[in-house]
């Protein structure tokens, strides 16, 4: 099968093509033809230095939607030609391929309104925005939200907290500021006009902070919170936040996405309701994925960059 992958650590231009055997699915696994994938900034990460989680040769890639292929003893949930979704396991081999085998109890069904290209664009992004939302900050109805980022999580973030009745504001580039509100973001702020809290003053206390963005935005936004608020951030760089969060009993999670049906599940039953719609930028072959590298890298992007691969 034709894969994508890289020897060394570098710029795009290190994923190559390579061919590879077929795998063969284990004890409680499905094998999935891969109809599309997607590129997320870990992606990005590991191709440029690894972080500690990859060994080369490598292939990445966390978003799948394809057809199932073939069932590993013990598999029967599926059928051969199922469509599903699924973000593969981290520490082993990713989706930039024609082929990709993982464990049938994170994998669930397609959502059938959407293409394989849509349903691409969902698994990292959906499912870490409904759990950090409901799994971590235990948003409910009347909840007023801030969601730092408009793109990838962010996109999701609002859509979820939009459709459970609560109040979600964006702090994002100009770029995805309409599209936020398109999205069911009460207000959003463009944070390269200056202080974003000078924007959101007239704002309600914030109730929960989902942070896309890391930095200095989780700090900077706990003067507009409520005292026992939520912080989820869900790149791991919040600085400077513990010492102000502290003094107003705010409470900071750090999150990493666990994989779980479950979640795909709600994410699935969220399309179906109409609640949340794929957020796209550009579509590109498997072949282009050392540009989409490029164009993620470069920044701006609205939405996902997503990978059709061909038979």
């Amino acid at each position: 099968m034709r894969a994508y992958e890289f020897e060394r650590f570098g710029g795009p231009t290190v994923l190559t093509p390579v061919e590879r055997p077929r795998p063969e699915p284990g004890v409680g696994e499905v094998r999935v033809r891969v109809m599309a994938t997607s590129v997320n900034p870990l992606d990005c990460r590991l191709r440029q230095n690894g972080a500690g989680m990859v060994e080369l040769p490598a292939r990445v890639g966390y978003d799948v939607s394809g057809v199932v292929d073939a069932l590993g003893p013990g598999v029967e949930r599926f059928a051969v030609g199922d469509a599903v979704f699924y973000t593969p396991r981290l520490f082993e081999p990713g989706s930039y391929a024609e082929y990709h085998v993982e464990q049938a109890g994170i994998v669930a069904s397609k959502p059938p309104s959407l293409s394989h290209a849509e349903a691409a664009s969902l698994p990292v992004v959906a499912c870490t925005a409904w759990a950090a939302l409901f799994d971590r900050a235990g948003v409910e109805l009347g909840d007023r939200v801030l969601v730092h980022g408009g793109g990838g999580v962010g996109s999701m973030a609002i859509q979820l907290a939009a459709a459970a009745g609560a109040r979600p504001v964006c702090v994002a580039g100009a770029a995805t500021l309409a599209q936020a509100e398109r999205l069911g973001a009460a207000a959003a702020v463009d944070y390269r006009e200056g202080p974003f809290a000078e924007g959101l003053v007239d704002e309600p206390a914030f109730d929960v902070v989902l942070s896309t963005v890391g930095g200095n935005a989780p700090a900077q936004s706990v003067e507009l919170m409520a005292a026992g608020g939520t912080i989820v951030d869900v790149v791991g760089e919040a600085a400077g936040v513990a010492e102000p969060a502290k003094l107003r009993n705010i409470t900071v999670e750090f999150m990493a996405l666990e994989r779980a049906r479950s979640t795909l599940k709600a994410v699935a039953a969220a399309v179906a309701a109409g609640q949340l719609e794929p957020v796209i930028d550009r579509i590109y072959p498997l072949a282009e994925v050392a540009q989409a590298h490029r164009d993620l890298e470069a920044g701006g992007r609205t939405g996902k960059l997503v990978l059709t691969v061909d038979s």
